[in-house]
């Protein structure tokens, strides 16, 4: 999730475990303790963008990596005169939680979380929430700000940050129901399509849980087609897009290449954007894809010139949005 989402959240489980020790300290201790899988930021700086993708959500977001951190830093933070007042037990106990719960909720995003690294480098995606879905967040970041300026007695103060969770976790049960719904639909329409796969995934479009993206992978490429919770019927319009992965045969042995067929999994393809040969992750969607199903595609990497490649991810999730744009999404989200 996004780094608001993961203050937020951690903030709200701060005071639910430790106000009653620690006051308004709770909240400032989970919101850091909930982000700190996230220091893997510091990469960044020193990685190419190719590399950084594997980097990020890496050893830092593994089981490994949470366990062995917890009591080492909960002793290393006791230090701390304003902590005084919680044991070194609880405070580990606390820390390991927040990261704990940063994993999961990492997983539910298409970009995937390394669990198991450095043993096993696969990453679990349930593809169930989008990376920011202000459904899920708003709940959790307004009670989090309430909580930060109320001088509430402390009952009152947990009834609500318990109140912030449990209506973003029956948000996200929701999520997981339509998702359910969605795939069988996806799956059905493939068969009746007689459209053969080896693979498919769905996941949701920006900033909810009505529309959503699915990729069906055959051996040369994918049929990409949309579909809402809220269609009419269950017709889905899939446009086949081939992998043309010969176009990698000259930087086939390419260490960047490589970094970028692992991350995406195997879902990519090449083409060609803005006249400059391109490699296409498909898991993040692609640009208005709902209204043009030919669009180019969220996460495009420049082949030809790799310096070119800053904010990978970032650069194509709300490019060529207007008006207009916002206003097909909220069509294509009720239905046909």
């Amino acid at each position: 999730m996004d780094s608001l989402t993961h203050l937020a959240l951690g903030a709200c489980i701060g005071e639910i475990y430790a106000g009653k020790s620690l006051g308004k300290k709770a909240l400032v201790v989970g919101a850091v303790a909930q982000s700190i899988p996230d220091i893997d930021f510091v990469a960044s700086f020193w990685l190419s963008p190719a590399a950084d993708l594997i980097a990020h959500r890496g050893i830092t977001h593994s089981l490994l990596f949470v366990l062995l951190l917890a009591y080492p830093l909960a002793w290393a933070l006791k230090r701390f005169r304003w902590l005084s007042k919680i044991g070194i037990s609880q405070l580990a106990s606390l820390l390991l939680l927040q990261m704990m719960v940063h994993l999961f909720l990492d997983a539910f995003n298409a970009y995937g979380t390394a669990w198991f690294a450095p043993f096993d480098s696969s990453r679990i995606s349930f593809h169930a929430l989008f990376v920011a879905d202000p459904f899920f967040s708003v709940p959790l970041g307004v009670t989090a700000l309430l909580l930060s300026i109320w001088r509430d007695n402390k009952t009152s103060r947990t009834k609500w940050a318990l109140s912030a969770i449990s209506i973003s976790l029956i948000y996200l049960g929701y999520a997981l129901f339509n998702k359910l719904s969605v795939s069988n639909k996806v799956e059905n329409e493939l068969n009746r399509q007689q459209i053969s796969h080896s693979r498919y995934f769905t996941t949701p479009t920006p900033g909810n849980t009505w529309l959503w993206y699915a990729v069906a992978e055959k051996e040369d490429g994918f049929h990409i087609g949309y579909s809402s919770v809220f269609d009419s019927n269950n017709t889905i319009d899939f446009q086949f897009f081939p992998r043309n992965a010969h176009a990698l045969d000259s930087i086939s042995d390419h260490e960047s290449l490589q970094h970028l067929k692992q991350f995406s999994e195997g879902y990519y393809v090449v083409s060609q954007y803005e006249d400059q040969l391109v490699f296409n992750d498909l898991r993040f969607g692609q640009m208005l894809g709902w209204k043009d199903p030919r669009s180019p595609f969220v996460f495009y990497y420049y082949l030809e010139h790799p310096n070119d490649n800053e904010l990978l991810i970032q650069r194509g999730r709300f490019a060529k949005w207007d008006i207009e744009a916002v206003k097909s999404f909220l069509a294509r989200i009720g239905g046909r």
